[in-house]
């Protein structure tokens, strides 16, 4: 090959590694995404009433993940119920589950307490907001 003809090669090349790299941090970026892992853009906490079931599906002194609702309920007393969002603040995405009374994000890893919402362990750093809860004749309605 004469020189030019290498020049211009290389040029090619460079051109496709460039490329190539890109779409791979696009993959990079949309594996992070919060669509992927939130439902698309509905809001953090319900704009209306949402019927989540039977109370007795949440344990005295735990809590249960409505993951499809983006709400975590826990019950600390027979008959009282706190819910929070169940979407990450730190990035939108919505917990997976819960292990140990905490509740766990699978984007980034941020912790949460189930019970009080409060960050555990980062990188978010501002609690689950409160829903607020109630029983309504031995079911739950958040919202």
């Amino acid at each position: 090959m004469s020189a030019p003809q290498s020049a211009a090669r290389r040029t090619v090349l460079k051109g496709a590694a460039a490329l190539a790299g890109a779409a791979g941090a696009g993959a990079a970026l949309t594996a992070c995404s919060t669509q992927t892992n939130s439902g698309g853009n509905t809001p953090a906490t319900p704009t209306a009433p949402v019927d989540l079931g039977a109370a007795s599906d949440v344990p005295v002194g735990g809590a249960k993940l409505y993951r499809e609702r983006k709400l975590i309920v826990s019950c600390p007393a027979e008959g009282r119920y706190k819910a929070f969002s169940a979407q990450c603040t730190h990035a939108g995405c919505v917990l997976d589950k819960i292990v140990e009374g905490e509740g766990n994000c699978p984007c980034h890893g941020s912790r949460f307490d189930v019970s009080t919402g409060k960050v555990l362990s980062g990188p978010a750093d501002r609690p689950l907001p409160e829903v607020p809860v109630r029983s309504e004749n031995g079911r739950l309605v958040a919202g």
